[in-house]
């Protein structure tokens, strides 16, 4: 048997130790995945209009730890104490609209076959989904995909990354007690070889994975090699683009904002800020202005715009992206300085004359660093955003709405598109990539699907 050995997690604005946690030992990880799969036995028969009551349950049971689960992940991971209560409230709505739309959504149908018979599709359950999630949104990621499972009849089994240990702990605890079967929903306390035993469990029948494209090639790999559904949301560098006609305030407002919101750590956020040369120089005067007033501090305060990043080796892989960018032409307007005392902080940064063959340009920076690029036009600007092997999010800032939207659904190649604004997850809409940033689909109802037989049942004539 493995040696035993602990989590150490850290306070990255202060570097202190906040708790340890013991590894689960092989016999341990066996035992949940089989307790797990018996109440995916029992829960499969639960009445979908039950599950979501349960759902509804989880959702009021977030709510009600709001306090204790926001302070948590601020301190483990560093997101202002602000952002992570309006991380929980996102969570309790993503329980609520599942939960609403869950029932007709799941609802078998009629269809007329070719043949003049009678068919139905119906939607069933297929087991336990394994979910691997990343630490920077230690209460949404899982929220995300565990709700939608579990509201379609499954098991859900997750594995959180190690600094946000006792957030995963906590959530375990908050499901439990909107009393739905023992070991329906577990936290696995488990390292890497575990998990990876884990994907070959025969219970386990889908797996879903937030992360990087290394990270999802491995995993994804793994799975496909044992034959099992799979959903990736992995990394991405957003291009933001402001158009010859955009409202440059507003712009520049979003673009702060979409740049280190959540201290950066965003997958979704804006990274690469596209602008036409017609307003390229009235935009960078006041994108650097304001990035240089950004209040960097301590997490708790109300006041505080900037958090320290969530761990001391992300900050220098990040730093080295931004030296390595300088070393290839970049310039610094603003930032990239490492700066002095306690804690993993990190300045907001602006690089400018960002270009091919630069990690500014090509890489995703996980932390507070816009990438500043010029554009000869709007086409040219397009063609820019879309010269990427990343493509989940992005954003068009225009005063002619239609033709941003019209831009968006025919050119841009990515799965979610904000105009004239900086947007993260809504329920109601789908949430996913393209091209490196991975494949399938959550909220919106998609999320419902992505894990049960699409079964279909025919009558004779």
């Amino acid at each position: 048997m493995r040696e035993r050995t602990t989590i150490e997690t850290i306070n990255p604005a202060t570097g202190e130790v906040l708790d340890h946690h013991e590894y689960m030992s092989n016999a341990e990880v066996e035992a949940a995945i089989s307790k797990c799969h018996q109440a995916f036995l029992t829960w499969r028969d639960v009445p979908v209009e039950e599950r979501a009551e349960r759902i509804k349950a989880i959702g009021k049971a977030l709510l009600g730890a709001k306090e204790e689960l926001a302070q948590l992940m601020t301190d483990e991971m560093g997101k202002t104490l602000v952002q992570s209560r309006q991380e929980v409230d996102l969570c309790a709505a993503i329980c609520q609209y599942t939960a609403e739309i869950g029932p007709n959504s799941l609802k078998t149908g009629e269809r007329d076959m070719v043949n003049g018979s009678k068919g139905r599709v119906s939607y069933a359950p297929i087991g336990v989904v394994y979910g691997i999630q990343p630490w920077n949104y230690p209460s949404y990621q899982v929220v995300r995909y565990s709700i939608a499972s579990l509201m379609a009849g499954n098991a859900v089994l997750l594995k959180h990354a190690s600094n946000v240990t006792g957030s995963g702990k906590l959530l375990e605890r908050l499901y439990k007690s909107a009393d739905i079967p023992e070991g329906l929903f577990t936290t696995l306390v488990i390292n890497h070889d575990q998990s990876e035993a884990v994907i070959k469990n025969n219970w386990v029948r889908g797996v879903t994975l937030t992360g990087s494209p290394g990270a999802g090639r491995k995993i994804g790999q793994t799975a496909t090699a044992a034959l099992k559904k799979t959903v990736l949301e992995l990394g991405s560098n957003d291009a933001y683009l402001v158009f010859d006609d955009a409202d440059i305030d507003l712009a520049v407002k979003a673009c702060v904002k979409g740049r280190i919101y959540n201290n950066g750590e965003t997958c979704i956020a804006a990274k690469r800020f596209i602008v036409t040369a017609k307003v390229y120089e009235e935009f960078r005067e006041k994108f650097v202005k304001a990035m240089s007033e950004v209040k960097t501090g301590d997490p708790n305060e109300e006041s505080t715009q900037l958090g320290p990043m969530a761990r001391q080796d992300l900050r220098q892989e990040l730093h080295e992206q931004v030296v390595n960018s300088v070393e290839k032409g970049a310039r610094i307007a603003c930032g990239g300085k490492i700066p002095d005392g306690v804690g993993f902080f990190y300045p907001a940064t602006v690089l400018e004359n960002v270009q091919p063959g630069q990690p500014a340009y090509e890489e995703e920076l996980f932390g507070p660093v816009a990438a500043l690029i010029k554009a000869r036009d709007n086409e040219d600007a397009m063609r820019i955003a879309n010269d990427s092997r990343f493509g989940l999010g992005g954003g068009i800032f225009s005063k002619d709405e239609d033709a941003a939207i019209e831009m968006a659904e025919k050119h841009f190649d990515t799965g979610m598109v904000f105009i004239n604004t900086f947007g993260l997850a809504d329920p109601a809409m789908p949430f996913g990539g393209v091209k490196n940033s991975g494949y399938g689909r959550e909220h919106g109802g998609f999320g419902l699907k992505e894990f049960v037989n699409i079964k279909a049942v025919m009558r004779g004539q």
